[in-house]
């Protein structure tokens, strides 16, 4: 059994670990040292309206920021010395994270849409697979036209060849052909791109 000093500084020990723990989860991902993490022998240090406030211990800079109630982060560790910055880190990480949010709201992601035919498709399913396509690549998606081969069909990959050169010219006014069609076991593919807007 442990002394009553041990257990109660191994204690004390978790707690702030847990609370360190908790607060670095709830801000979200921490990628700066701060406060009494930061533990180089000088500091450049910044001040909150960045202003120079010279070259000193971490003690010192720690000091000031806990005057001013804000708290110091290490902002460029591979500097000599490391420069760290007093600032509110909350209200930075919180910021940070709307921008990352903001970027993230206007980024597109471009999916890729399989339109799949048979070799013997009809005329008017053929236009219905054609439109889908024209509408996958006015929203700015790649497309993948399959042509499946079924028992003896194999022996005619060329009717799929021609289908899907037709299918490629039909979205010529949207599209242009990534990759042409090539034979990959009982498939034919072919990728189309959308064009890039002038």
């Amino acid at each position: 059994m442990l002394p009553l000093g041990v257990a109660l500084c191994t204690w004390m020990f978790l707690c702030i670990r847990v609370f360190y723990l908790w607060r670095c989860s709830a801000i979200g991902k921490l990628d700066y040292q701060l406060n009494e993490e930061i533990r180089d022998k000088e500091v450049r240090v910044i001040s909150d309206r960045g202003e120079q406030l010279g070259i000193m211990s971490a003690a010192d800079a720690q000091r000031i920021a806990n005057e001013q109630d804000l708290d110091l982060v290490k902002i460029s560790p591979n500097a000599t010395p490391p420069v760290c910055k007093i600032m509110d880190y909350g209200k930075f990480r919180f910021e940070q994270l709307k921008k990352e949010k903001e970027a993230r709201k206007n980024q597109h992601v471009v999916d890729v849409k399989e339109i799949r035919m048979s070799p013997n498709i009809d005329t008017n399913d053929f236009n219905v697979k054609v439109r889908s396509a024209m509408k996958f690549l006015k929203d700015g998606n790649r497309v993948k036209v399959t042509v499946r081969f079924r028992g003896r069909e194999m022996a005619h990959t060329d009717l799929g060849q021609k289908l899907l050169k037709d299918f490629g010219e039909a979205c010529t006014e949207l599209s242009n052909m990534e990759k042409a069609p090539k034979l990959d076991g009982r498939n034919m593919m072919m990728f189309l791109a959308p064009k890039a807007a002038k």
